[in-house]
């Protein structure tokens, strides 16, 4: 689901809840009403937006009494700075992906299915410790992101429209871009993009090629 939907969704404070009470355990549509304090109507109304979204599954019980549950483990996260604003959201990975192919993480969690309570709540205690950990690294990053930024704008311009020169060069790092995708890159308009790479061309710091603008290589 696109992440931008997701955030209007989880706007409402009563989705909200409904998430935080299915979380706990299944429910049917009268003991959500109880525990939020609104018409079962309304209930049945958040209940679709969020069925809708693929967050919340249903199940009828023996007595034809119609269950919700949560559906799946999902991450969204936001990201707001001087240089911009994002959301992304994200599913469990597969279950054959390999976290040791990540270069900048290290970890040693090991568990099996013969596992013991004890050993089992002792990988609970790691895996928590860990998701505390990269937590305190996205800060570290995003606030290191900002930091190379703030020295990318100070090297191409002074003043406020020195940051969007800076995501024009981000985008054209690794790969030659057109300059509708840059637009689309940066959030800005096409016509703001194309002058933008052209006051920098002359400057000697991009070049347009045949596929598309990218940075000038620097002189060994």
């Amino acid at each position: 689901m696109d992440s931008a939907a997701l955030l209007d969704l989880l706007g409402n404070e009563n989705r909200r809840r409904i998430l935080r009470l299915l979380a706990r355990k299944p429910c049917y549509v009268t003991e959500i009403s109880e525990y939020l304090g609104v018409s079962p109507k309304a209930v049945i109304e958040h209940l679709r937006k969020l069925e809708d979204a693929g967050l919340i599954e249903s199940r009828v019980d023996d007595q034809r009494r119609k269950y919700f549950h949560i559906a799946r483990n999902l991450r969204l996260e936001v990201s707001l700075s001087p240089y911009g604003y994002a959301s992304k959201s994200a599913y469990p990975a597969n279950s054959s992906f390999d976290i040791a192919t990540c270069s900048h993480l290290e970890v040693d969690v090991t568990w099996s299915e013969t596992d013991d309570l004890e050993e089992l709540l002792g990988t609970l205690e790691q895996l928590e410790q860990l998701e505390n950990e990269l937590s305190l690294a996205q800060r570290w990053v995003q606030r290191h992101v900002c930091d190379v930024l703030d020295r990318i704008s100070e090297t191409v311009g002074s003043g406020p429209e020195s940051r969007i020169y800076a995501d024009v060069l981000a985008s054209i790092r690794s790969e030659p871009k057109s300059v509708s995708d840059l637009a689309a890159d940066v959030d800005a308009p096409r016509e703001v993009v194309a002058e933008i790479l052209e006051l920098m061309a002359d400057e000697g710091m991009v070049r347009r090629t045949r596929r598309g603008w990218e940075l000038v290589p620097e002189e060994s």
